[in-house]
């Protein structure tokens, strides 16, 4: 009898019981108490309060989300200088940057005389596919025009642009005629592996902008490409390389050291150590290795030329780099925003921290390049004395510096001389890159006779012609190139033979070009040869 009765108020009390627990649970996390919960009154920030307040009682209509921001911001400015805040607006560029790839019509273009010149059509893509070529003028994209003055190239970007599979209708003048192309947008692939080839027989050259999500499976792709070319040193440029994911200079690492050697650990007040060790046989363990870097060299740069220098696997050739050893992770925010939060340090194999010192604020930090610069540091070959990091010794007896940036062994100052800087001036002074597409177009058919680069190099030698069209070209302009003459002129010259070669073998053409005469190659192939 008992038993019948039990059953009878067993689901009465089950119920009770539940809502007993769901109103318990309520009161912790959404009422006033006194410090029972962490869910209680202080999950309501003084912040969030304050932003309530001015949303509900502020005399005038106001953008919250704008408010957000901005606050958001100015909390990270109290920060590291590398912890940002990443509006909605700024997150999928920023994205697209480490990604690898974007979606779009497949062209570069530049604007010369407010008109969208295109001046590259990626083989295979899109635009390649529906027959547009380099010189077409593009004029309207759908129903927006890009004929009016004071269009910027984010804007045309973002008319350009679209999801993968989505139609683009591009009104083009080619030849002085209009015409209309339908191109369906795709994935666009952005290669970070700007360089690849063989300086000579068995010397290979690699240039990597930075760290993307594709970097490591596009540098192994270069680097089994150039031992197929009978490839036994290599001279490795990071020269402003920026960095990005540091998963991917880690298994670069790899790549280069033998065993389960530690390549970095990161840690942090709330991150517990983390080491990250080689895990395989890499496919370039011997071999001499000669790292190129420069003073905005940083990140995920220094951690692969850390490592390598700790170990003593390469040789560090150029000036000290940018000195970033923090790790960011992103955190996506519910507005479409993100931060990108400093959550550790990283540290080279030996414990040094490359972490330069932002104590005295974000300003002075960024702006310490050129106190570097101004003090002599990245012209005097005595720049190590100036640094007073704490020291390191490595296996093979070199003294290696910490809290500073990665210090090269070998050390190329910048070129201050007089002809330098005039040459750099004048280069970035006048409109050269339009006069170079512009002259690419109407000597098309001479620069295409050339199968190769090195070919292009030893046999375009019609460097003075293309001078004196410079100088009527820019006869306008600021810039004044007809009394330019002697170290100025060959440097220009060069420069303006290795920005042609781009429109036919893109960038490893340009660094092909500019690398037959830079200082710091030169020296790699000393270093190698010795």
């Amino acid at each position: 009898m008992g038993n019948k009765k039990l059953q009878v108020w067993l689901p009465l009390i089950f119920s009770l019981v539940l809502i007993i627990g769901m109103f318990l649970g309520f009161n912790l996390n959404n009422h006033s108490g006194s410090g029972r919960s962490l869910f209680s009154k202080n999950s309501r920030s003084t912040l969030q309060e304050a932003l309530d307040l001015i949303k509900m009682r502020y005399v005038d209509s106001v953008q919250i989300d704008s408010l957000e921001g901005s606050a958001i911001q100015e909390m990270m400015n109290e920060l590291d200088p590398h912890s940002v805040y990443l509006p909605p607006v700024d997150l999928q560029e920023a994205n697209e940057d480490l990604a690898g790839n974007f979606d779009g019509i497949g062209v570069e273009f530049n604007i010369f005389s407010d008109t969208v010149n295109v001046v590259y059509v990626f083989p295979d893509g899109p635009s390649d596919k529906a027959g547009l070529l380099i010189g077409d003028k593009i004029i309207k994209v759908n129903d927006s025009s890009l004929t009016r003055k004071g269009f910027s190239t984010n804007g045309i970007k973002a008319l350009i642009r679209g999801p993968k599979g989505s139609k683009a209708l591009l009104q083009v003048i080619r030849a002085g005629k209009q015409q209309t192309f339908t191109v369906t947008r795709g994935k666009i692939p952005v290669p970070s592996v700007d360089a690849s080839y063989m300086i000579d027989k068995t010397t290979g050259y690699i240039k990597l902008s930075k760290f993307t999500e594709t970097s490591y499976e596009e540098f192994m792709q270069s680097l089994e490409k150039l031992q197929q070319q009978g490839l036994q040193n290599l001279v490795f440029d990071l020269r402003g390389n920026g960095g990005g994911f540091m998963n991917e200079a880690v298994e670069m690492a790899d790549e280069f050291l033998d065993g389960d050697k530690l390549i970095v650990y990161t840690e942090g007040v709330n991150s517990k150590k983390r080491e990250y060790r080689c895990k395989r046989p890499g496919l370039f363990e011997k071999g001499k290795l000669v790292l190129l870097v420069d003073e905005l060299s940083a990140s995920a740069s220094e951690v692969l030329a850390g490592a390598l220098q700790d170990w003593c696997r390469a040789t560090i050739i150029g000036r000290r780099t940018f000195g970033k050893g923090l790790v960011q992770e992103q955190y996506e925010l519910r507005d479409g925003s993100a931060m990108r939060l400093t959550v550790a340090r990283y540290y080279t194999p030996l414990g040094r921290s490359i972490q330069r010192s932002y104590e005295k604020g974000k300003k002075v930090y960024m702006d310490e390049l050129w106190e570097r610069f101004s003090s002599g540091e990245l012209v005097s070959a005595d720049s190590i004395k100036l640094f007073n990091g704490k020291r390191f010794m490595t296996s093979c007896s070199d003294t290696l510096y910490g809290g500073g940036g990665i210090t090269p062994s070998v050390f190329i100052p910048i070129d201050t001389s007089v002809s330098q800087q005039k040459a750099n001036r004048l280069t970035f002074a006048a409109n050269i890159n339009n006069f170079v597409y512009n002259y690419y177009l109407q000597n098309k058919l001479q620069v295409d006779k050339y199968n190769a680069t090195t070919d292009f190099i030893a046999g375009f030698n019609n460097t003075e012609n293309m001078w004196n069209e410079l100088v009527k070209f820019t006869a306008n302009d600021s810039a004044n190139f007809n009394s330019v003459g002697g170290k100025e002129k060959e440097l220009i010259q060069q420069r303006l033979k290795a920005l042609l070669a781009r429109y036919k073998w893109r960038n490893p053409g340009f660094y092909q070009v500019l690398n037959s005469n830079d200082a710091m190659v030169k020296k790699a192939l000393e270093t190698i040869a010795k």
